[in-house]
């Protein structure tokens, strides 16, 4: 049996989060979206009794169910062996915690919820893309990609020279961004951000996890 179950689509910017944080310290894991025979799909029943608030990831480990995407990933650095994805460094360590909390909450809703749904949302419920809503959107993502972009060295990761907590975060929704065409322009005047991009993906733990979602495959 896996050591961990991660319960999520594998599209998921946050279960691909958790993922990577697996594939970096070797943990051996199983992705679905079923547990204990049943289809945890957001919304259920099922879903709502390990999550209140219905939402994905959830990890289970042994006896232990957990939420919250930035939890999950300490659990998982702290639990396990493997090199670790916090520094030692009160400070540095605090620079991580700060990083993955305004990826998930600020990046993420500028990026993910506001900008790249919108362009998605027609594969699933059909119709065409909203372009007003995808212009209105934009000012947010050219707002956080400068941001990140001041952040980022020539060579190194979100927080120093290793890759922590805080890229496995942020990888995911920087990947589905840089690789939307419709984002090229905005993507074009943060190289640091494609440089970035292309560095974390030619780690190992990125050549499994990021990868172009089924629903987006030819």
């Amino acid at each position: 049996m896996a050591a961990v179950q991660i319960l999520g689509p594998s599209f998921s910017n946050f279960v691909r989060s958790v993922m990577l944080a697996c594939h970096e310290k070797g943990i051996d894991f199983q992705q679905s979206m079923e547990y204990q025979g049943q289809q945890c799909m957001p919304g259920t029943a099922a879903l709502e009794a390990l999550n209140p608030f219905s939402k994905v990831p959830v990890l289970v480990h042994e006896d232990l169910v957990l939420f919250e995407t930035g939890s999950i990933l300490r659990y998982l650095d702290r639990e396990f062996g493997g090199p670790e994805l916090q520094p030692t460094d009160s400070y540095l360590r605090a620079q991580v915690d700060q990083w993955s909390s305004a990826f998930a909450s600020q990046v993420d809703q500028a990026i993910v919820r506001n900008y790249l749904l919108e362009i998605v949302k027609p594969l699933f419920q059909g119709g065409e893309i909203n372009q007003q809503r995808l212009a209105e959107a934009e000012p947010g993502v050219t707002r956080v990609l400068a941001i990140i972009e001041h952040q980022l060295g020539d060579d190194g990761y979100i927080v120093g020279e290793q890759f922590t907590l805080a890229d496995a975060m942020a990888a995911p929704m920087l990947d589905y961004l840089v690789g939307q065409p419709a984002a090229r322009a905005m993507v074009a005047r943060a190289p640091r951000v494609q440089a970035y991009v292309e560095r974390v993906k030619a780690r190992p733990s990125a050549r499994e996890v990021l990868v172009v979602p089924e629903f987006l495959q030819q």
